[in-house]
């Protein structure tokens, strides 16, 4: 359900050649290439590596609904209580997609298209069918507790903006306990740094008189 909603909520526009694939006819949307996917999810799972995302994106732009926001999930227990960490793969993080994706293609909520050739694969896209918006809708509707993930998909979309998926891969390794995880093993948490971060900068947006939440 988790990748139900993230697809649900990144996916772009699909184009009219795709949409004549009869396949594809129920196709509202696309997530393109299995590394964008995989590294919105790594946020999406890991809110620990969102909020301090968040935080510097705080230091780039100073705006403090940005730092507020970063502040609401380091004050809370959700890096502990939410975080699902992955595997440290040969390009970073990964988690196989395949099981929970089979679920989702078998019920014709999902469907996957792959380019390239018979020995090599270049890209794998993922389309949101019709009746997956119907579930995700209902799903939201009738346990409201998922709509967690769709606001933490929002933020995670939103800072994902622009980026292609190697893009994101490359800035995600910027973090030292991502790149320097054991191929193999899984990726360490950055809550405690990352809260130490928050309250360094609360701390120098209250002594430039800047109101940050109940903190300001």
């Amino acid at each position: 359900m988790r990748l139900l909603l993230l697809i649900d909520g990144a996916c772009e526009s699909v184009s009219d050649p795709e949409l004549a694939d009869p396949g594809l006819a129920e196709a509202v949307g696309v997530v393109r290439t299995q590394v964008r996917l995989q590294k919105l999810d790594f946020w999406l799972r890991n809110p620990d590596y969102l909020a301090d995302e968040l935080l510097t994106e705080y230091e780039k732009s100073g705006e403090v609904p940005l730092l507020e926001l970063a502040g609401a999930i380091l004050d809370s227990e959700e890096p502990e209580v939410r975080r699902y960490p992955m595997l440290r793969h040969h390009f970073g993080a990964y988690e196989p997609l395949d099981d929970a994706l089979a679920v989702l293609r078998s019920a014709g909520l999902v469907a996957r298209r792959r380019r390239g050739t018979v020995n090599r694969v270049r890209q794998h896209d993922y389309f949101l069918l019709q009746p997956g918006r119907v579930v995700a809708r209902e799903v939201i509707r009738e346990a409201p507790a998922f709509g967690y993930y769709v606001e933490r998909a929002r933020l995670v979309v939103a800072l994902a903006d622009g980026l292609g998926g190697s893009e994101l891969k490359k800035r995600q390794y910027l973090q030292r306990e991502y790149a320097e995880a054991v191929r193999g093993e899984r990726i360490g948490s950055v809550a405690v740094r990352a809260r130490v971060r928050l309250e360094k900068l609360r701390a120098q947006a209250q002594a430039k008189g800047i109101r940050v939440g109940e903190d300001g």
